[in-house]
């Protein structure tokens, strides 16, 4: 069957240009999606808004209601880094789905992936780092709540450290969190996740590609067989990103997702992605970055059947 892929017009909160999250990029992603021919008007699948009980499983109650009702104290929208309105709050609720009915196709169909999602920062008790929800935290909690799932590893490429996820997940064994990023970017204070890996600035695709093969082979060792892997597809690796600090093209961006679904769809594993961050004025050239995952992810919708069994992955 075609790749499923979720998207909802609420992920773009319309943001103006010139501020320092790109927020269009959703709504023209979603456009690339279409003229690529990965998508076509009408067949996007539409989260709808999460419920607060499903939030609450990985954040803290009062920082929930305080999301829903428009009332965050202006320091921690500091932290988040826009204000929490009725539209930064519809659209963290819409992405937050996005990320739970992605995982739940995923599991059916062997991978999916939404058009937003990875906001990886946002720990339990409040949002960071332009993140207001931790929608992959959530969809594992969910998943893990209602027995679909006993155990996930979430595989954060991300350029910047996932903090919020190492954090919520880090006295739960069932929910393994690596983290591949430039050391000397944010986040300053690192959490710890249960596999760090910090690379130096300016790696570029030769490095990285063979340090990430490393890694995954030593993930395999440690997480062999994990119901469910959350991907996040951070795009701030690129070199060209206002954000990041690595160096990595087009073309290397497009390899490490190969490498990475690959790697576990071949073991039968099922793959939700994620796009994570990705920083430039150049909104196209940014959403192309991001369809990179999607164009990948699509080899692999058609091949190598779910491995939501047990048994079926050995």
């Amino acid at each position: 069957m075609p790749l499923p892929i979720l998207h909802n017009p609420a992920y773009d909160a319309l943001f103006d240009p010139e501020h320092r999250f790109p927020m269009g990029k959703y709504a023209r992603l979603a456009e690339v999606l279409i003229e690529d021919g990965l998508a076509a008007p009408g067949t996007f699948i539409v989260p709808a808004p999460a419920p607060r009980d499903w939030v609450k499983l990985a954040h803290d109650d009062t920082y929930v209601d305080q999301v829903y009702a428009f009332d965050v104290p202006r320091a921690i929208e500091r932290e988040i880094g826009f204000e929490v309105t009725k539209r930064t709050s519809l659209r963290a609720q819409c992405a937050t789905t996005g990320t739970v009915m992605a995982a739940r196709l995923a599991l059916e169909h062997g991978i999916a992936c939404n058009t937003a999602g990875g906001s990886h920062h946002a720990r339990h008790a409040q949002g960071a780092g332009f993140c207001t929800f931790n929608d992959v935290a959530v969809a594992a909690r969910l998943l893990l709540a209602d027995g679909e799932v006993s155990s996930a590893l979430v595989l954060d490429l991300d350029v910047h450290q996932g903090d919020g996820t190492a954090e919520i997940f880090a006295a739960d064994a069932r929910v393994f969190t690596a983290s591949i990023h430039a050391e000397k970017n944010y986040p300053v204070r690192k959490k710890a996740s249960d596999f760090d890996l910090g690379l130096p600035d300016g790696v570029g695709d030769s490095a990285y590609l063979k340090t990430l093969a490393l890694a995954l082979e030593e993930l395999r060792g440690r997480v062999p067989s994990p119901d469910i892997v959350f991907y996040n597809a951070g795009v701030d690796v690129h070199g060209e990103d206002q954000l990041g600090r690595l160096a990595l093209t087009n073309h290397g961006i497009e390899r490490r997702e190969r490498m990475v679904i690959s790697h576990f769809r071949m073991r039968g594993i099922p793959v939700c992605g994620v796009i994570g961050g990705g920083y430039s004025r150049d909104v196209d050239a940014l959403a192309r970055r991001h369809a990179l995952l999607h164009h990948v992810a699509d080899e692999f919708s058609f091949s190598v059947p779910t491995g939501s069994s047990k048994a079926a992955r050995g």
